[in-house]
């Protein structure tokens, strides 16, 4: 039987967590080990997740780190398939099913869920449908899709690279050479917030500029702090 861990990094999510945590709820119950890893926050994360989460972790800033800092403490409490979700995203009821069922029948090692951005926009619409396409095309997946990848999978990749942006791209660039991601149908919900706060359009320029920006050499730390600026 899979022993399923979900890792959650997260950093003044204090208007999203409880939320997040609570449509977990069930697959907690069906033994799904549920770890947040909070990255300084200064608002009331961490004691609004500590009664919906198996552990609550204090790690330094920044997503990959907290991330591999999670995935540290779900495999040393024994979980063998570890789910990156965002604090802002609600997975489908089934998920722990339905990863057990796509890596079963793909044979492969790692894989996401289709994601449908939760907002008023019709042009998310067309968004979400194509990261899912682009993804189905490419083999890289994104954090919105809440990868999951096995123990031994993970090991042997080193983890998420220590950069400040682009990690869950990073690191897909490197599982598809072990295996190709499985791909479930069924939809992770995230948060439109951003899309909103800074507008449909402006985001998808910025968001795929900084994806041009990757696969052409630059620096993630410049990237990062440009993503902070334009916020």
């Amino acid at each position: 039987m899979m022993r399923l861990a979900v890792v959650v990094p997260v950093l003044n999510e204090g208007d999203a967590i409880e939320s997040t945590l609570a449509r977990m709820q069930a697959l907690r119950a069906r033994g799904t080990r549920v770890v947040v890893v909070d990255g300084g926050s200064d608002d009331a994360t961490v004691a609004l997740a500590k009664p919906l989460a198996d552990r609550v972790l204090q790690s330094s800033r920044g997503r990959a780190q907290q991330m591999n800092d999670g995935a540290q403490t779900a495999i040393e409490s024994g979980a063998d398939v570890l789910l990156f979700l965002h604090a802002d995203s609600a997975l489908p009821d089934a998920a722990d099913g339905l990863i057990e069922t796509a890596l079963r029948t793909s044979g492969g090692v790692w894989g996401r869920f289709d994601v449908r951005i939760d907002a008023e926009a019709p042009m998310l619409k067309v968004v979400s449908a194509m990261m899912n396409w682009r993804s189905r095309l490419t083999g890289i997946c994104t954090g919105d899709q809440a990868i999951f990848v096995t123990r031994r999978a993970f090991e042997q990749l080193a983890r998420f690279a220590p950069i400040a942006l682009m990690e869950d791209i990073e690191f897909s660039k490197r599982a598809r050479r072990i295996s190709w991601p499985a791909a479930i149908g069924a939809r992770v919900r995230t948060s439109g917030r951003r899309w909103q706060r800074h507008g449909v359009w402006r985001t998808i320029v910025l968001m795929w500029s900084f994806r041009l920006a990757y696969f052409l050499g630059a620096d993630p730390r410049r990237l990062a702090q440009r993503y902070r600026d334009a916020r």
